[in-house]
């Protein structure tokens, strides 16, 4: 009886809190955002993988919408992160424009400040409370930290890439430990997808007096390729060596395993119902990831690096067991947040995303989207996804693909539809002056 009157009493709370921020969805929920680390667009069964199964990760798909056409930011993490942080394009904020950020001398003053609003500020600001737990990849100093970026705790790790077991992250010969609660460093055992799970199921538990918004950032199943038994690497040794197929699969899984123990952690706290979950990737895969038919991956602008999976799951709004052809990218996942949440940008930074809410209740149909990418460094390739078209320039030259009917990129068409690539080029060359410039 008294948990059946709580539960009453704490959705009466949920509605007041509504009515007074003006939201126009049923309730303001708690929001969750899970973002994996170099999954390829195939890695997860209910996108395909008949390897190992994800069943934790398909049940959650199944219960509310799953996106077949969602794309990342960017092929690589920093810039796909800066553009959910921010809800805009990387390469409108000086980190946004490092492919990847290192712990270079030349990178260690470069991150995200409070110069540029993120989606934990602006929520933050909106009455709720907010955490980070897992990979960081947006800067090193004190002032780069995620609790001085609009988060009120934080757990894990600021690089790239760090150990599983030893918590170490750097280049070879200069590893140092990366592990942080809050700005402090911590030391604690245990394998890192473990640790984040831990953490962000404590995290769910614990009495909350509003809403809140978690990110789970987890660094799986990136390198270096460690599996919850397997010894930390020598420091003397390459993060991307070793590692085989049967390792990395034992990496899904084990993160498939933590997500299944955080919905559990949700419907113990009996908040299932109140919560929008956004699960999704930062980028293409790598080299044992199955990235689904899709060409190239991890680090290009092929499909098979900027394609990922992505679902959401929101109880009473959104209908179970629906698929969606509609196209959507990292900074999507960072308005339909914001404006479930009752949060808006400032006029100053407007929002490069669009709220997909309607889309995910089925009270709108899918929008046509035009969306851009660009590579500053490294393979220097550029794209523009204009409906079913896509222009891409890599090192060998310029084509035209039509992925309605061509999604692995094998048919160029730029000399059959030289207007559609003439039109294509220009609408790019037009967006490109928007950005910054990069050194």
């Amino acid at each position: 009886m008294f948990r059946l009157a709580h539960a009453y009493f704490r959705k009466v709370v949920v509605l007041l809190l509504v009515t007074a921020s003006g939201n126009t969805y049923a309730q303001r929920p708690h929001i969750i955002y899970i973002m994996s680390d170099d999954m390829g667009y195939g890695d997860l069964s209910c996108y395909g993988n008949k390897d190992y199964p994800t069943p934790n990760l398909d049940k959650l798909a199944s219960q509310g919408i799953k996106f077949v056409n969602a794309y990342s930011a960017a092929p690589v993490c920093t810039p796909t992160r800066t553009a959910f942080m921010t809800g805009r394009y990387p390469a409108r904020t000086p980190v946004g424009l490092k492919e990847p950020l290192t712990k270079s001398k030349k990178d260690s003053a470069v991150g995200l400040t409070q110069a540029y609003p993120s989606v934990a500020s602006l929520l933050k600001a909106a009455n709720y409370e907010t955490a980070l737990i897992g990979k960081w990849h947006l800067g090193f100093r004190p002032e780069h930290n995620p609790t001085k970026n609009g988060f009120d705790y934080f757990f894990g790790i600021l690089a790239g890439a760090a150990d599983y077991t030893a918590h170490k992250s750097g280049p070879p010969g200069q590893r140092a430990h990366d592990l942080y609660e809050n700005d402090t460093p911590v030391y604690p055992e245990g394998y890192l997808t473990n640790l984040f799970t831990q953490k962000a199921a404590a995290f769910i538990r614990k009495p909350h007096d509003k809403p809140f918004f978690l990110a789970i950032m987890f660094n799986a199943p990136h390198w270096p390729w460690q599996g919850p038994s397997d010894k930390a690497y020598a420091d003397t040794i390459d993060f991307t060596k070793n590692g085989s197929r049967s390792t990395y699969a034992t990496m899904v899984k084990r993160l498939d395993e933590g997500i299944g123990e955080l919905m559990k952690s949700l419907d113990a706290a009996h908040l299932s119902e109140q919560t929008l979950i956004i699960f999704t990737n930062d980028n293409g895969g790598e080299r044992f990831s199955d990235n689904g038919g899709l060409s190239e991956g991890k680090m290009t602008l092929w499909e098979g690096g900027i394609r990922v999976p992505a679902f959401v799951r929101w109880p009473g709004q959104i209908k179970a067991g629906t698929v969606t052809q509609q196209a959507a990218i990292t900074m999507d996942w960072t308005a339909t947040i914001l404006s479930a949440g009752g949060a808006k940008a400032p006029a100053a930074f407007p929002l490069d995303g669009i709220d997909l809410m309607p889309v995910c209740r089925g009270v709108q149909k899918t929008v046509d989207r035009t969306f851009y990418w660009k590579q500053f460094h490294g393979n220097k390739q550029q794209a523009i996804k204009d409906g079913h078209w896509k222009y891409l320039q890599d090192q060998q030259g310029e084509y035209l693909f039509d992925l309605a009917n061509d999604q692995p990129e094998k048919n160029d068409l730029k000399e059959r539809h030289q207007a559609i690539f003439a039109r294509l080029k220009r609408k790019y060359a037009d967006w490109e002056k928007t950005l910054l410039v990069a050194d």
